[in-house]
């Protein structure tokens, strides 16, 4: 709850992968809110107030799975949400306000993205956005795996990582601005 909370204000995309990792963890401890206390929640620094947020976050996400019946496989609707927002700043810098420097960074994820969808089961309707974010989360479950991963996997996640860098921080200014109007 800290980490999402802390990473949702400063970068979007890291939050959505945050997310998704957190969705799968609660799926290996079975949605079982005594699993996570024991594993999770206990090794949280901080006062009982503190301890007592957290379970209570990672109790109602388990319920909000539940409900939205992604306890086998996809993400809650408010993760989703975001996702569609991404896309739709996407779209709205390459086309509307033909943003030069997001322009560039796309098209030099462009090549990356058509192998990777090409690689991949993933249905033609996901977007370029969700698209770079399945692979940067695959090649993070990788990294954690210790598994060996190929220089040119890596330079292609470089280039999904900087086109969805430059993205969160647009998307950042967006909701800055939106606030303060």
């Amino acid at each position: 709850m800290l980490i999402a909370r802390e990473k949702r204000k400063s970068n979007v995309a890291e939050y959505i992968l945050y997310m998704w990792q957190v969705e799968d963890m609660l799926r290996a401890m079975q949605m079982d809110i005594e699993l996570v206390n024991r594993n999770v929640v206990s090794q949280f620094g901080g006062d009982d107030a503190t301890r007592k947020e957290i379970s209570d976050w990672y109790d109602n996400l388990i319920e909000m799975m539940r409900k939205e019946e992604v306890t086998k496989s996809g993400h809650v609707q408010v993760v989703k949400n975001m996702v569609n927002e991404l896309t739709e700043l996407h779209f709205h810098l390459l086309h509307n306000v033909q943003d030069m420097k997001y322009k560039q960074l796309f098209m030099m994820a462009a090549n990356n993205l058509l192998d990777y969808r090409r690689k991949t089961n993933l249905p033609e309707e996901v977007s370029d956005v969700e698209l770079a974010l399945h692979a940067l989360y695959g090649h993070l479950m990788l990294r954690l795996q210790k598994k060996e991963i190929n220089s040119q996997t890596t330079m292609a996640m470089e280039t999904f990582s900087r086109m969805l860098a430059y993205l969160a921080l647009r998307y950042k200014e967006v909701e800055e601005n939106e606030e303060m109007m």
